[in-house]
């Protein structure tokens, strides 16, 4: 590999986790000013980005997807629960199934803190072709892959 394209790689590296420093210091701003923990605000970020995709998370893969055990989940969704920032849905064919989802409240709060970083954000993807955002939409959906993979190789099997 030449120096130049070593260089370049290095630079992408350095970017990818200044970015990803960012985004987890968003979340932690974004606690700091709900009066949550930074967990609770992970959690609430995890569960108002499902709902966004349409896909409603159920406790359990809350719970996988930061990093807490089936007990310390629910204690953070009582906690959540009984501040008014989720509700804990069992309309389904299956009464036992529950999913998670947000409050008006909390979708004001997210709004009004991540409102004006979205509107900036989007000024800078606006400014490029959209072949350009489908290329790094691509790449940043493989470089996830990768991630995924890689996590669940160093996973221990349950």
């Amino acid at each position: 590999m030449e120096a130049e394209d070593s260089d370049r790689l290095h630079r992408v590296h350095q970017a990818l986790r200044a970015y990803g420093e960012s985004y987890l210091h968003m979340g932690k701003a974004f606690a700091a000013s709900g009066g949550l923990y930074s967990t609770d605000a992970a959690a609430m970020l995890e569960i108002l980005q499902a709902e966004e995709a349409g896909n409603p998370l159920s406790p359990a893969r809350l719970g996988e997807r930061i990093g807490l055990s089936s007990g310390a989940t629910s204690t953070l969704l009582n906690r959540l629960e009984d501040a008014g920032h989720i509700v804990r849905n069992r309309g389904h064919a299956d009464r036992r199934a529950v999913t998670l989802h947000s409050t008006r409240g909390i979708h004001a709060t997210a709004e009004a803190f991540f409102g004006p970083l979205e509107a900036r954000i989007n000024a800078v993807l606006a400014s490029r072709s959209g072949d350009d955002l489908d290329e790094f939409t691509r790449l940043l959906e493989q470089l996830q892959q990768t991630l995924d993979s890689y996590r669940a190789e160093q996973d221990p099997p349950a």
